[in-house]
């Protein structure tokens, strides 16, 4: 159980600094546009299918998303020649909003900060 969890881990880490490289380097899709970056990656025990987390800075984020869904043949393709893998898992792309939910909890507590600083300097 423990070598198959620590696979498991190793194969999500390589699957997504190639994946991360792909979307960086190599897909010409014009509607892909602002910084995608891959945050994480869970591939099924089985290894038949990749949730690919995505985040994104400065893009329309349906019409990205919708982008990496229709290139996700041609990474998986990519990605079978990359990975020595006996099947190539294939490819579900999803919306990450860890890190805006991080950033709004950030300005709340900045806010929260702020009305501190004028309440003691009042």
């Amino acid at each position: 159980m423990e070598n198959e969890n620590n696979r498991l881990k190793r194969v999500n880490e390589e699957l997504r600094k190639e994946i991360s490289n792909i979307i960086s380097y190599e897909l010409s899709n014009t509607n892909i546009t602002g910084m995608v970056s891959v945050t994480k990656v869970k591939v099924t025990p089985d290894l038949r299918y990749a949730r690919v987390y995505v985040s994104m800075i400065n893009s329309n984020k349906k019409k990205t998303l919708a982008a990496l869904k229709k290139s996700s043949g041609y990474i998986r393709t990519l990605l079978a020649h990359r990975i020595n893998l006996r099947t190539t898992p294939e490819i579900v792309f999803e919306f990450d909003e860890s890190i805006e939910y991080g950033s709004k909890i950030d300005n709340i507590l900045n806010e929260i900060m702020q009305d501190m600083k004028n309440e003691k300097g009042e």
